[in-house]
């Protein structure tokens, strides 16, 4: 007698998922396992079976039965997150964490994957990268609207998560104040009250109280100095050498308009996005709307060919006491308005450091709006305002609008607070590319 042919693979898979929707789990395990018989790498039967081994006690087979479906399916996310979640059951905690990391590779944006990495991570007793996963997963969550309240956070997270949150607020309170526990050691710490008021508020441990409220930083908040939008002139002498040396300045800016447009960037960047550009960038005539840069700094980084193009501004500029914080300043620049182009309203990141324009050429119809304040610029004719206003410019010409921009510290600091805020923003910015989060930086 002929031996009976085995049923097709659809026919196993149909039998199999509908056994599995009506909660026959036995009958849905034979069917899959008949489905293996010709088709052995089967991801979905062999996650299905890796689940009823599990639910027997049996993890190592489950193991075995997930490397076989991400063996199958090298790029399926949710397969390694699974195997890392059944090695974490079998005490596999190691190769639990970079089955996680391997599928975070694939799809960064699972945010229980970080989770469970974070949670991998601790019991091995390796806090600070758990730290980093918990940061990780807590940041990726809330920009998807999730683990905001109990109201967006599944049941069976709401104590992970609430873990979570607790481990990253002791773990960066601990990092942060270890930066600053060298300064406050060198100038007292009475000296550097104020910057310990403002890590309290940008770690969430106390709220902002802003003097003025159309004043909102998007990043580092700085209490106890006084909030302005445009700053008086006096308050930054360094800048009459810039005044007087516009004619230089504007020779060498001409011979980049002239000879070098290569070397004018988006200052949205050319990776910013249609988006991003217009959000930001509105046009009030046909042509369209642009704005360039010619970075001298960029994040703090010296662009060594557009300084030897432009020597005595570079020297100019490295004369000045700019805010230098490594990987994120000075930004020094040409900044570069087309005619009809309008930067929308925004705001910038920080009150410690505000910015500075030197006006190079100013046609009509041109100007500068700092919290509802208008400033017209003058050319050769420095402006500093505070950019944590909302702020916009525009230029409604028909020609080319270039301003010299630089940074420059909030003098209402001290010495001693300027240093804190530069080593403090620098592990910050350190934490955060180690987590995988960026902050955002604009200036008009």
């Amino acid at each position: 007698m002929n031996k009976p042919s085995p049923a097709s693979p659809a026919i196993c898979r149909e039998q199999a998922l509908a056994a599995w929707q009506r909660g026959d789990m036995a009958m849905a395990e034979q069917a899959f396992l008949r489905l293996l018989e010709t088709q052995p790498d089967d991801a979905e039967a062999l996650q299905f079976l890796a689940t009823r081994q599990l639910g027997r006690g049996d993890a190592e087979h489950a193991i075995e039965l997930l490397f076989a479906a991400h063996r199958a399916q090298p790029q399926d996310a949710a397969i390694l997150h699974r195997l890392g979640e059944v090695q974490m059951l079998a005490g596999e905690l190691e190769a639990a964490a970079d089955s996680l990391r391997q599928g975070l590779q694939v799809a960064p944006g699972m945010f229980v994957a970080r989770l469970r990495l974070g949670v991998a991570l601790e019991q091995q007793g390796r806090r600070h990268e758990a730290m980093l996963a918990y940061f990780g997963a807590i940041d990726v969550a809330q920009a998807q609207g999730r683990w905001l309240d109990d109201a967006t956070t599944a049941p069976g997270l709401r104590d992970a998560v609430k873990h979570a949150v607790r481990y990253v607020a002791a773990g960066r309170r601990e990092l942060f104040d270890a930066v600053i526990e060298p300064l406050r050691q060198r100038y007292g710490r009475s000296e550097l009250t104020r910057v310990d008021q403002c890590l309290a508020i940008y770690l969430g441990e106390q709220a902002a109280v802003l003097p003025d409220p159309r004043q909102h930083p998007k990043f580092l908040y700085f209490p106890g100095i006084p909030s302005r939008t445009f700053y008086p002139r006096e308050r930054f002498p360094a800048h009459a050498r810039l005044e007087a040396a516009v004619d230089v300045i504007r020779e060498e800016l001409r011979a980049v308009l002239s000879h070098a447009q290569d070397d004018l960037v988006p200052f949205l960047g050319t990776n910013s996005g249609e988006a991003v550009a217009a959000q930001l960038l509105g046009s009030s005539g046909a042509q369209e709307a642009a704005w360039d840069a010619f970075f001298f700094y960029r994040h703090g980084v010296r662009h060594d060919m557009q300084c030897a193009r432009c020597p005595r501004t570079s020297a100019l500029l490295d004369s000045m006491p700019l805010v230098r914080v490594r990987d994120h300043a000075p930004e020094t620049l040409y900044s570069v308005l087309r005619p009809g182009t309008h930067i929308l309203p925004h705001r910038g990141v920080t009150n410690t450091r505000l910015v500075t324009h030197l006006p190079l050429i100013v046609p009509p119809d041109c100007a500068l709006r700092v919290g509802g304040e208008t400033h017209v610029w003058e050319e050769g004719r420095c402006v500093t305002f505070d950019d944590t206003f909302e702020h916009e410019a525009w230029n409604r010409s028909d020609q080319t609008r270039v301003v010299l921009i630089l940074d420059s510290w909030n003098p209402d600091l001290s010495e001693a607070e300027q240093a804190a805020v530069t080593d403090l923003v620098a592990a910050i910015g350190d934490f955060n590319r180690s987590s995988e989060t960026a902050a955002p930086s604009l200036k008009s």
